[in-house]
């Protein structure tokens, strides 16, 4: 299991966040995964590894 220490958005404050065993099949090709999680509070987040573009529908206030 990989480790890196990161902003966690949840706790405020530095913490490890660990890339637990991807499930999802990307490092079937030896490809990473994106999936990192941290181990304080559990809160997640996704680096890299998005390959789809959709369009955003933008909207201003009047």
């Amino acid at each position: 299991m990989t480790a890196q220490t990161w902003p966690c958005p949840t706790c405020g404050e530095d913490r490890l966040f660990e890339q637990p065993p991807c499930a999802d099949g990307h490092t079937d090709d030896d490809g990473e995964c994106p999936e990192w999680a941290c181990t304080d509070c559990g809160g997640a987040f996704l680096l890299g590894g998005l390959e789809t573009v959709v369009a955003a529908a933008v909207r201003r206030a009047a």
